[in-house]
């Protein structure tokens, strides 16, 4: 059994967190996959039997590992879908972060999450993508996002104006600071923060979130994700940015982007108690009421 493990940095507090990881991996025998910048600042913290290879890139990563375990926050977990990429690699996140809406478990079950792994015991949640076009590769060949797609405004204190349309049909121009179109794993994200509604994982649609519209009547608008998005962008200076997740990327005025379903989805790995509605509860603290 080869486990990957995906980090990125080393904060205060999390080295005895990443030590556990290893630890647990190593009393498992389990082969250990680990991403070569993480493995450079962590490998002291090997125990000295463990089994160790080293990955860079997508095909070393999915012609070895047969499960991905994340250790940080949910900008870790996104960051390593640009490596799993289309390849269905099982992914299951350990939240040594802040709230953890994508990792399932806490740095308290890290064995937990190590016996799932490595036994391949867990539930899998099918999430969906969005992805772009555009006329050069901005994103080279990671044209993808598991949370959201955001138009933002660059160099000016002026609004963007985003001209919207869906399967060819005029939509609305947003005068804003910005537009998301999220998946419903994206919903409890950016667009959440921007008045944009929580989505089922199941739901089968993306919702559209101005950031700051200069037209208050304009709001969040949920739309069937068989949909196909373009959008041009109108600004005062040359270029307005396009993030993909936290990958950003700056574009020339008039570029026309088109956005729609990815052509595949990424597996989380899941205990298999643990649903959506619960981790809503407990992570925005929905019924924890003095008065309950």
């Amino acid at each position: 059994m080869q486990i990957a493990v995906f980090g990125r940095t080393i904060n205060d507090g999390r080295t005895e967190h990443i030590k556990s990881l290893y630890k647990s991996l190593s009393a498992h025998n389990a082969n250990m996959l680990i991403f070569e910048p993480f493995y450079k600042i962590t490998k002291e913290l090997l125990p000295a039997e463990s089994r160790v290879q080293i990955f860079n890139t997508h095909q070393e990563l999915i012609q070895n590992a047969s499960c991905m375990l994340t250790i940080g926050g949910d900008g870790t977990l996104l960051e390593a879908i640009t490596y799993i990429r289309n390849s269905n690699l099982p992914v299951l996140g350990i939240n040594t972060g802040r709230l953890g809406f994508l990792s399932g478990f806490s740095k308290e079950e890290i064995d937990l999450a190590v016996n799932m792994a490595v036994n391949l015991n867990f539930t899998i949640e099918k999430r969906t993508l969005l992805q772009i076009e555009t006329n050069q590769s901005y994103f080279g060949e990671t044209p993808f996002a598991l949370n959201e797609v955001t138009f933002h405004k660059k160099d000016s204190s002026s609004m963007i104006i985003l001209h919207v349309s869906i399967n060819g049909m005029r939509l609305n121009s947003y005068w804003a600071d910005g537009l998301i179109i999220s998946t419903p794993t994206g919903s409890t994200g950016y667009s959440l923060s921007c008045g944009g509604p929580i989505i089922m994982p199941e739901s089968d649609s993306f919702v559209l979130t101005p950031i700051a519209p200069h037209n208050l009547n304009v709001r969040p608008l949920v739309i069937a994700d068989n949909n196909n998005l373009s959008i041009t962008a109108e600004i005062r200076g040359r270029n307005f940015l396009v993030s993909l997740d936290s990958r950003s990327a700056a574009l020339p005025a008039q570029e026309q982007i088109a956005i729609k379903k990815a052509p595949f989805t990424i597996s989380l790995g899941r205990k298999p108690e643990q649903s959506f509605l619960q981790t809503l509860r407990e992570k925005l603290m929905w019924g924890q009421d003095k008065r309950n």
